[in-house]
């Protein structure tokens, strides 16, 4: 099966699945989300794939942040179930039954940072930086951001990020446990494949049965309410403010109300 922002290859028994918009720094739009969640149920049913490694195709991003053009014109109804279409994607892959290593090889931001956080294992390169921006847009993470940051990193750490929107470096992120490992640029994918091999060469049936026991069960409650206030954001002054100042590249003038 052939997709358009979605490339799916094989390196012995790991599948490597690269998001595959370079000139749009790898944005999620919403022929990328389904197309990713198409090829993770593909995935599922391939008993020759044992660990999965996701990337960014390009040097600059993994994944810049969800396509904004798709978001700013998005109504409360539109924009409650755009966040839930994006939990339930991103929990497809935090639930899966095969280890998948998030390989950050640039900007992982906003949607691109909670794509990584739901993956079981993250390594970036030296150059990669993280950040939850989305309230310089006037709106707030909805794909599972304000949830899972907060368990990674911990409530003050998560709370600066979200507010402030600033981005952290490789090595911040690390420090905060938010990922495992930082690579030279060049060695990124062989360390993660490295990695996977590792993983690949034990029990798949334990490995299976590990996941499950680590597996966060109960989120439903917070998801919910994540994309209730997401929607919410959607109907005030300052979020149209914020996305339209993203597209026309100027500093956005909130109301600050």
């Amino acid at each position: 099966m052939e997709f358009e922002n979605v490339i799916l290859g094989k390196e012995g028994n790991i599948g490597i699945v690269k998001l595959n918009r370079p000139d749009k720094l790898n944005a999620l739009n919403l022929r990328t989300l389904d197309e990713l969640n198409k090829i993770f149920k593909m995935i599922e049913e391939d008993s020759s794939i044992m660990v999965v490694i996701l990337t960014g195709a390009g040097d600059k991003a993994f994944v810049a942040g969800a396509d904004i053009t798709e978001i700013n014109k998005l109504s409360r109804q539109e924009a409650e179930k755009f966040s839930r279409n994006g939990q339930e994607i991103f929990s497809r892959i935090e639930n899966f039954d095969k280890p998948v290593i998030a390989a950050v090889n640039g900007y992982a931001l906003g949607g691109g940072c909670e794509l990584a956080m739901a993956c079981h294992i993250r390594i970036a390169s030296e150059n990669a930086r993280f950040g939850q921006p989305e309230i310089n847009l006037g709106i707030i993470p909805g794909y599972g951001g304000t949830v899972r940051l907060r368990e990674i990193a911990g409530k003050s750490k998560a709370l600066e990020m979200i507010l402030t929107g600033d981005m952290i470096d490789a090595d911040e992120a690390y420090r905060i446990g938010l990922v495992n490992k930082v690579t030279p640029h060049g060695e990124l994918l062989d360390t993660a494949i490295k990695t996977g091999e590792k993983i690949a060469s034990k029990s798949g049936v334990i490995i299976k049965y590990a996941l499950e026991s680590l597996r966060v069960k109960e989120r439903r409650e917070e998801m919910e309410n994540e994309s209730r206030l997401f929607a919410l954001c959607t109907e005030t002054e300052d979020f149209k403010e914020g996305t339209s100042a993203f597209l026309e590249k100027r500093k956005a003038q909130f109301m600050n109300k």
